[in-house]
């Protein structure tokens, strides 16, 4: 069964400056923080979807619970890009058949509003429990309310030049 679900924020700073944070993989494990991180592989690390092919597997990340405990991977692959707007990435997991991860950023009049629509299918068994699709989908709306809620606050740090309090370091810092 194929599940959709869509999360929609607005980022009090400019789309490229917003493109340049949720493409870099710093910028990905900062959002994840401090539920989970995944892996980089050293051959990405400093990359970001502008520098990976289209249409081709890019590696295989570990998402990490609380930065330490391997609990699911991503083969990750990007599958349309539209630089500084979009991206789409087509991937499968260990307990996803199918993953489909689309951002979309478009400019307002006070910032960047941010789309993630997400659309997934479970592996077998997991398929076959009754009301696993709707807890994961539960489950993944509140990872994507969490990541949107870091972004906000990151680039709200950075604008004020307080310190940020969810990584320790003061704004102004680009990380």
């Amino acid at each position: 069964m194929l599940v959709t679900l869509q999360t929609k924020s607005i980022i009090v700073a400019s789309q490229a400056e917003v493109w340049s944070r949720v493409t870099h993989p710093d910028g990905i494990n900062y959002e994840l923080a401090p539920v989970m991180r995944m892996t980089v592989p050293k051959e990405l690390r400093g990359k970001t979807v502008r520098d990976v092919e289209l249409g081709q597997h890019i590696c295989r990340s570990w998402f990490l619970l609380f930065g330490l405990i391997p609990f699911e991977y991503d083969d990750i692959v990007i599958a349309e890009r539209e630089h500084g707007r979009r991206f789409k990435e087509t991937s499968s997991m260990l307990s996803i058949r199918a993953w489909e991860h689309e951002r979309t950023l478009q400019p307002v009049p006070r910032g960047t509003e941010i789309t993630d629509r997400v659309t997934f299918e479970l592996r077998r068994p997991f398929s076959a429990i009754p009301g696993m699709s709707s807890l994961v989908a539960n489950i993944l709306s509140g990872l994507f309310r969490h990541r949107h809620r870091r972004l906000e606050h990151w680039f709200a740090s950075r604008s004020s030049g307080r310190p940020d309090t969810m990584s320790g370091k003061r704004g102004n810092n680009r990380s």
